[in-house]
């Protein structure tokens, strides 16, 4: 779906903010297959979360932020799948992060891994649906995402749409990740699908004089969306930061760690990763399913959000 074309009558309510109405299970693949010979390995350790009604359901490949473990993202991903979408997260690296190029192409190689990979490893009666494949990200997994979606690793899938959620390419404009993807030419992206971009207002400000900010001028949402093509769309919750999309507690030093470096919200986190996971169900039922109703709701009225959000920009072919 190129445009929002037959735009319906503008709801004034929408569900997509609440958890939809389909069960689903969370489950960890692992790249060894133990005593089970009846699927190929992932090349990278997966966390797959997957409604379990009967039926068949588009596919989304999401790819997490620096130094941060899938399991990080569980309540934001159940929420989405609970409306009817299989996510796959991979976990690109663990403790040393690999380079730019290396984490493009390890998800390059899982997104070749689903066609065959996938099928056994979900409920029965549940259908992926690679036909309407999305691809999505967070902070440098949300710049990785427009990297494979520009190119930059082949893959033997085609995506449909791209979500990037508070996409970052650096620490500074002289620190920028491999491959240097932002041109800081308007529209230069050389994208022919739907892109939204998700970004936090308090994701540039800076936690103490020792780290830069999460998410930088110049290198943030703002340049992302800058440079894509229509139809795109960009929403940014002010009132939140970096890591609010997160679950509550992550678990471990590392989520210890990102929650130091990053300026957070004042509030719950929960109105924000409702929020996210919301506009993401939005988006991906315009563009995947032609059902605009909820996205067109969403870019009227962003009130409808349960975070705040800044006035949205919304470019339509």
């Amino acid at each position: 779906m190129a445009e929002l074309e037959g735009k319906p009558a503008l709801a004034t309510t929408t569900t997509v903010f609440d958890q939809g109405k389909l069960p689903f299970i969370s489950k960890k693949v692992e790249t060894s297959n133990g005593d089970d010979s009846t699927s190929s390995p992932p090349p990278k350790p997966l966390l797959i979360v997957t409604p379990t009604t009967s039926g068949q359901y588009p596919v989304i490949l999401f790819l997490h932020g620096f130094y941060l473990r899938t399991c990080f993202y569980s309540q934001l991903l159940e929420h989405i799948s609970s409306h009817g979408y299989i996510v796959v997260a991979p976990q690109l690296y663990l403790y040393i992060p690999s380079s730019g190029l290396e984490e493009i192409e390890s998800a390059a190689k899982v997104t070749d891994w689903l066609s065959s990979g996938l099928q056994p490893q979900l409920p029965e009666n549940v259908e992926a649906n690679l036909q309407k494949l999305s691809l999505a990200g967070h902070s440098r997994g949300g710049k990785a995402a427009f990297a494979l979606a520009l190119g930059y690793a082949k893959t033997s899938l085609i995506f449909s749409v791209l979500l990037s959620i508070d996409p970052v390419a650096g620490c500074t404009k002289c620190c920028r990740t491999q491959p240097h993807i932002l041109t800081y030419v308007p529209r230069s992206f050389n994208l022919s699908i739907p892109v939204t971009v998700i970004g936090t207002g308090l994701g540039p400000e800076q936690k103490n004089c020792l780290s830069p900010p999460c998410a930088p001028e110049g290198l943030n949402h703002d340049e992302f969306f800058n440079e894509c093509k229509p139809p795109c769309a960009h929403f940014v919750a002010k009132d939140y930061g970096h890591m609010d999309m997160l679950n509550d507690d992550p678990s471990g030093i590392v989520g210890e760690l990102s929650g130091c470096l990053c300026v957070n919200g004042k509030g719950p986190r929960d109105p924000m990763r409702r929020s996210v996971g919301g506009i993401a169900v939005g988006f991906l039922k315009a563009y995947l399913e032609g059902e605009s109703r909820d996205f067109v709701a969403i870019l009227a009225d962003p009130s409808l959000a349960p975070a705040k959000l800044e006035p949205v920009e919304f470019i339509e072919e």
